[in-house]
């Protein structure tokens, strides 16, 4: 059961996601774009932090 549960919420997500770019593709784009500059922005740290601990 926990699996088909987790399956229509993965299809919710996918639905939503092509509703977002389909009615708003400039907007679904800039979220993109932050979420991006998120994640590239805590790799950066990780590595100026382990860059650090060995120096």
């Amino acid at each position: 059961m926990p699996h088909k549960v987790k399956l229509l919420v993965v299809w919710l997500i996918v639905g939503f996601v092509i509703y977002a770019i389909v009615t708003s593709p400039d907007q679904a784009a800039g979220v993109l774009r932050g979420v991006w500059n998120v994640i590239a922005q805590g790799f950066a740290s990780l590595g100026t932090f382990f860059s650090t601990l060995l120096a």
